[in-house]
C-alpha cells in the first residue's frame, strides 16, 4: 500500500466512527499536529476506496482545525464492509499498558504531557489546619439542598456548539433547560 498526499477535502469523515477526543485534549491534538506535521507522513490516515476514513478519524478534524491544507492517506481496497467495522475498532484500541517507572525516570513529564500523555503530577502539600475550627455541617447541608441531578444528551460533533450556545442563551433567560427538554421528550412519548 503507497501513501498518498491528496486534498484535505478529498477526504470524508466516517459519521459511524464510536470514537471521540474532547475539549483539551483534542486541543492537544491539534498543537501536535502543528508542531510536529511531518508524523502525519509517518502515520497516514486510512481510508477506503471511497476515501471515508476507516482509522484516523480525529487526526484528520484536528487537521483541518490546525488549517492543513493536504493529507497523508492510505487507501485500505478490498475490505468488507465488516472488516471495514472492524478496523475502526482494532485501530482505536490501545493493547499496551505504559511503563510508568521508564516514562517517570527516562521522560520529561511536562513534555510527556503536551504531547497528550496523561501523566502524574505531584500533588502539592496543603495546610487544611485552617478548617479546623469551622463547623461545616451547616455549609454542606445547604450544598446538598440545591445538588441537582443531570442527564447527559449526546449531540453530533458539528452540533454540539449549537447546542451549547442554545442551552446557554435558555439558561441566561432564567429558564429551566431540563424542564423545556422534559416536556418535548413527554410530548413527543405520546406520539410513540
Amino acid at each position: 500500500m503507497q501513501t498518498q498526499l491528496v486534498s484535505i477535502s478529498k477526504v470524508k469523515p466516517n459519521q459511524d466512527n464510536p470514537r471521540i477526543i474532547k475539549d483539551y485534549k483534542f486541543k492537544k491534538l491539534v498543537q501536535s499536529i502543528k508542531d510536529f506535521p511531518q508524523m502525519l507522513e509517518l502515520r497516514p490516515i486510512v481510508v477506503n476506496e471511497d476515501n471515508i476514513v476507516l482509522g484516523g478519524n480525529m487526526r484528520l478534524k484536528a487537521c483541518q482545525e490546525a488549517g492543513l491544507k493536504e493529507v497523508h492517506i492510505i487507501q485500505a481496497k478490498d475490505l468488507t464492509p465488516e472488516q471495514q467495522k472492524e478496523f475502526i475498532i482494532k485501530d482505536n484500541v490501545g493493547f499496551g499498558e505504559w511503563d510508568w517507572d521508564v516514562l517517570a525516570n527516562e521522560w520529561d513529564n511536562t513534555q510527556l504531557g503536551e504531547w497528550g500523555l496523561d501523566v502524574w503530577q505531584p500533588e502539592e502539600e496543603v495546610d487544611y489546619s485552617a478548617l479546623d475550627d469551622l463547623d461545616l455541617d451547616d455549609v454542606v447541608g445547604d450544598m446538598e439542598k440545591n445538588v441537582k441531578t443531570a442527564i447527559q444528551i449526546e449531540f453530533e460533533s458539528e452540533d454540539y456548539e449549537e447546542a451549547k450556545e442554545l442551552v446557554a442563551k435558555f439558561r441566561n433567560a432564567g429558564a429551566y433547560v431540563g424542564g423545556i427538554i422534559l416536556m418535548y421528550l413527554k410530548e413527543k412519548s405520546s406520539e410513540l
